[in-house]
């Protein structure tokens, strides 16, 4: 059995990755009808995949999808969940969910009111790499946490209409768009945020959101976290990096955030952390290279959420991971206002 899908937004993230590698690849899931305000693109992506090309959002919500995929500007967001919700369409929505925490809120009450359930786009959860990592970490090969790094960076110059320099339109910046897949990665590690400490500033792009955002944070663990995102360095010059350390070692990755399902992850772990040596020697080399089979985040996402609809049973990233993440956010940019860290 196969859930059916309809996409709202079909023209952005969707097109180029969602519907080509999630959708349609997926093995319980089968594209059934796109809509999006540029009629034209959606008309290409409705014949190359042989789907129905609606003309409006209401004629999509009225079609036969059990599930709706929202791929739209943020500021959309908490409208269509809930049109969708109404319409008895389960949702999954790219993050943030909305604009607000009051929003969020209510989003999920029309979910939870029409018996429908929501789910988060955070895909990075699904990399082999960073799963192969978190299976390491809770059999305790890397003994206490102590330190998680997650940096993402692009170049993103101001570009008409852009809806994610304006942060009436997008909430935020580089730290809303790719600093909560780096914080929702490391809480995936080293459990939920308790307290940030947030800096931001426009370096090199101006215009209203930030383009430069560094979170400190610490975990339920105890283990301490960073993330770098930025907006103004070049795509070639970032190896978007993830470090985790440990009492018993390290892994260390690049290229494992982001888009891409591969990238190069080494795990450096010992039985005991030894005595205290003076001279400090370290090898360059060595270390278990972490490199399961690839998997495609996107159909991941899809496959997961579609089981979880046909089987009547909570989506493994649900509409709460999505509030939460609304949570640390806003936190991170209160504290980027006040100068002071925030606790949970």
């Amino acid at each position: 059995m196969k859930l059916k899908w309809g996409v709202i937004g079909s023209a952005g993230i969707a097109r180029r990755r969602t519907i080509p590698e999630g959708i349609v690849r997926a093995g319980n899931a089968e594209l059934t009808a796109v809509y999006d305000i540029n009629a034209g693109a959606n008309g290409e992506v409705a014949v190359e995949y042989g789907a129905r090309a609606c003309a409006s959002e209401a004629e999509l919500l009225g079609a036969e999808v059990d599930a709706v995929y929202i791929a739209t500007p943020a500021f959309e967001h908490f409208g269509q969940i809930q049109r969708a919700a109404r319409a008895g369409k389960h949702v999954l929505c790219e993050k943030p969910l909305s604009l607000t925490m009051e929003e969020c809120g209510r989003a999920m009450e029309v979910c939870a009111d029409h018996g429908v359930q929501l789910g988060t786009g955070l895909m990075m959860r699904f990399h082999a790499q960073h799963q192969a990592a978190l299976g390491l970490l809770r059999e305790g090969h890397l003994g206490v946490p102590v330190l998680g790094r997650a940096q993402l960076s692009c170049w993103y110059p101001p570009i008409p209409e852009a809806w994610r320099q304006d942060p009436e339109k997008g909430g935020g910046g580089s730290l809303m768009d790719m600093g909560g897949h780096c914080i929702d990665l490391l809480e995936m590690f080293f459990g939920r945020a308790r307290g940030v400490l947030c800096i931001t500033g426009n370096l090199v792009q101006q215009y209203a959101s930030e383009d430069t955002a560094v979170v400190l944070l610490d975990f339920e663990s105890g283990a301490k976290g960073m993330v770098d995102c930025l907006f103004n360095v070049p795509d070639a010059s970032s190896l978007n990096r993830l470090e985790l350390y440990g009492s018993l070692g390290s892994i260390l990755a690049e290229g494992t955030i982001g888009q891409g399902e591969s990238g190069n992850m080494v795990a450096r772990l010992e039985s005991c952390g030894g005595a205290y040596a003076a001279d400090q020697v370290r090898g360059a080399d060595g270390g278990i290279l972490l490199n399961p089979p690839p998997v495609n985040m996107y159909r991941a996402e899809i496959e997961a959420f579609s089981q979880a609809i046909l089987d009547g049973t909570p989506p493994p990233v649900s509409g709460e991971d999505g509030r939460w993440s609304q949570v640390v956010l806003a936190a991170c940019y209160e504290s980027a206002r006040t100068g002071r860290r925030i606790s949970f």
